[in-house]
């Protein structure tokens, strides 16, 4: 993992430095306009990393399948995930057929809008950053390569999430379901999250996923049955147990002082109701998933904006206390990270140029 841990520092590093290189700014939300050009170093870092990988996750699995198909429109209209089958019809024929094109494709598109989002709504973004290292989402991007990318794509919507333009967010996720069709879950998401934070309706959904818990056999078995017939039928065969309690601890936490600051979140981030909600509704997905592990994969979705809500939440505590606040995130991320990828998965990253397992 040397160069995973190389890339966290240098991520960091120079989005800390871009936070304090930044300007005022009345035209995005996060106030503070960080110094493109470091954050364009912290964004290189990440697209190199991802990109020139050889032996993370599925990784394999997508560069056989790049080399033994051949794209032609029969063949793609006959898979699931048209958009993503596009790409590589793309990429073979008018790019290169080395299999590491599309690695780096993936992965210069999904970090560039990522980075691009938290840019304009995170108030910390080298913490929002080094949380998206730490808290498993970047190395989430190296593993399902087609979910990650249409996450970042709903992400970019976040704009009209916020706006209540949904004309525009049906569009932006429609697009993003031709490169993985569990993005449609996000079209009835987004009328929950316009309600506002901490209201009935939130209690409702809480309610609503311990329900699912306690009655998971019956649940799963009804949703099973709708998705019978869909490329997703095959889950109801998976069985590799629940999700670990810590990560849902984890999901937990930036949510419990969201709630409980959140007359001075509203103050100094007035449309955090919405980011609150989606991160709450991650949340709930995390809960359900303790009873199937297949329910986490949808998490990815909901995860990107707990990335902008931790950013924000140093900032409802009193200016004393938020430098405390501050490296406690960091130390506690970081022995999540440790925990995670060494103890327990056991991560073993190679590069295509260099040594780093």
């Amino acid at each position: 993992m040397t160069l995973l841990w190389v890339n966290l520092i240098v991520v960091f590093t120079f989005a800390f430095f871009a936070r304090y290189a930044a300007t005022p700014s009345i035209n995005i939300p996060a106030q503070i306009k960080p110094n493109k050009v470091l954050i364009f170093g912290a964004l290189l870092s990440l697209i190199v990393t991802s990109g020139f990988r050889s032996g993370v996750g599925d990784t394999g699995a997508y560069k056989h399948i790049y080399v033994i198909n051949d794209f032609t429109w029969e063949f793609i209209k006959s898979q699931n995930d048209i958009g993503f089958g596009i790409l590589q019809m793309v990429l073979k024929k008018y790019v290169s057929e080395d299999p590491q094109i599309l690695i780096f494709t993936t992965a210069l598109i999904t970090n560039l809008l990522v980075v691009s989002v938290l840019y304009n709504y995170s108030r910390m973004i080298e913490l929002s950053l080094y949380v998206y290292i730490t808290g498993g989402l970047f190395l989430v991007s190296m593993n399902g390569i087609r979910q990650a990318l249409a996450a970042a794509i709903v992400f970019t919507a976040t704009k009209f999430l916020i706006d209540g333009n949904f004309k525009m967010y049906f569009l932006i996720v429609i697009f993003a379901s031709f490169f993985h069709q569990t993005a449609l879950i996000l079209l009835p998401f987004y009328f929950l999250a316009r309600l506002k934070a901490w209201s009935k309706a939130t209690v409702a959904l809480i309610a609503f996923a311990v329900i699912i818990v306690i009655g998971f056999d019956m649940f799963s078995t009804f949703l099973f049955s709708v998705i019978a017939n869909t490329q997703y039928g095959v889950y109801k065969d998976f069985d590799e147990g629940g999700a670990n309690i810590l990560r849902v601890a984890v999901a937990a936490v930036p949510i419990a002082v969201a709630y409980l600051g959140r007359s001075k979140l509203r103050k100094v981030f007035p449309e955090s109701d919405y980011i609150v909600n989606m991160a709450l509704l991650g949340f709930i997905v995390m809960i359900i998933a303790t009873q199937n592990w297949v329910f986490a994969r949808f998490s990815i979705y909901f995860g990107l904006y707990q990335l902008i809500l931790i950013s924000w939440i140093v900032k409802i505590f009193k200016e004393r206390d938020q430098s405390l606040i501050y490296y406690g995130i960091i130390i506690c991320y970081f022995g999540y990270y440790y925990y995670e990828n060494v103890i327990t998965l056991n991560i073993i990253y190679r590069n295509t140029f260099l040594i780093g397992g």
